[in-house]
């Protein structure tokens, strides 16, 4: 939280260094619109006597001056040295945190080669839950503690990357009390959100063996894991696309296993869905993950064998 304070504002700076215990998830700020704060459970604004409100109509907002201040203090007043990272819509700073921008969009031959005038920038804070995975790890190894092909499945905003990182973490570093023993973990990290890297060096703790391909397309990063790292586990988020099949299918050839999420509510979702379809009759994956934010985010509500049956309820 202190790298976010330090690209705010002097006053937003003072008002916000409050909250930095309290599960805050985002800072959404719109030119000439309120200011408003996530938490895990609710959105608030803030008024301009710097407390929380639930009424929009109280809300300060953010005027041209300051929004540009913090737009120079986030890119360092280097624009053009991030403007590959922003042609994606968002960059991360130090310590993770990955910030998000909007505006306007600039083609070149039918493709985004910029954003210019941007009018909204989403923060997102960084936090990890070392010890989330846990109660699952038994049932996602084999008799001889090794990793077994895993698919994380929940909505949006249920805590599947911060599981997924916590298993890469534990299977890294190992853990003789949950039976794991460190090993190579590859981990692509197509959209910066598994290690967070910064500079190409992971803000969060992914485990003391793991090596990461941060910004890379996941098919591709799979492959290259697979030739120069010699990993026995890769990690990667939000699989579905074609060729991630062919990618899968050579790093189970090769012996390695495989933990990835993907969006779907259930397993029965996921089935539903004809881009899953080669994943389900292959029987590529070995457990399937299920999640949601019943008791809040990364609550695991199912651990599923290969044909959906149920190897544990709510853990």
């Amino acid at each position: 939280m202190r790298e976010v304070l330090e690209i705010l504002t002097p006053g937003l700076r003072q008002i916000l260094e409050g909250v930095q215990e309290l599960p805050l998830e985002e800072i959404r700020l719109r030119k000439n619109r309120p200011i408003s704060l996530v938490f895990s459970d609710e959105e608030v604004f803030l008024n301009d006597r710097g407390q929380y409100t639930l009424d929009q109509e109280e809300g300060i907002g953010l005027n041209e001056d300051d929004f540009q201040i913090i737009f120079q203090l986030i890119t360092g007043s280097s624009y053009y040295a991030l403007e590959e990272e922003l042609r994606q819509g968002y960059i991360t700073i130090k310590g993770g945190h990955r910030i998000g921008f909007t505006g306007q969009v600039v083609l070149e031959r039918g493709e985004i080669r910029h954003i210019k005038n941007v009018s909204s920038i989403n923060i997102r804070i960084a936090r990890e839950i070392k010890g989330a995975a846990e109660k699952i790890v038994s049932f996602l190894i084999d008799k001889n503690g090794e990793p077994v092909n895993t698919l994380i499945l929940s909505p949006p905003r249920s805590g599947k990357t911060t599981i997924l990182r916590d298993l890469a973490r534990i299977f890294a570093t190992g853990s003789p009390e949950l039976g794991v023993k460190g090993i190579p973990v590859g981990i692509v990290d197509e959209r910066s959100e598994i290690a967070a890297c910064f500079k190409g060096v992971p803000q969060l703790d992914v485990g003391l063996r793991a090596d990461v391909l941060d910004g890379c397309p996941k098919a591709q990063g799979m492959i290259i894991l697979l030739r120069s790292m010699a990993p026995k586990l890769i990690v990667t988020d939000e699989i579905g696309r074609e060729e991630d099949i062919g990618a899968l299918v050579e790093a189970s050839n090769a012996g390695v296993s495989v933990f990835a999420t993907a969006h779907a509510k259930d397993y029965d979702d996921l089935k539903k869905r004809p881009r899953f379809s080669p994943f389900i009759k292959m029987g590529i994956f070995e457990r399937y993950v299920i999640l949601s934010r019943n008791h809040g985010p990364g609550t695991i509500e199912a651990v599923l064998d290969s044909q959906g049956k149920a190897v544990s309820g709510r853990c």
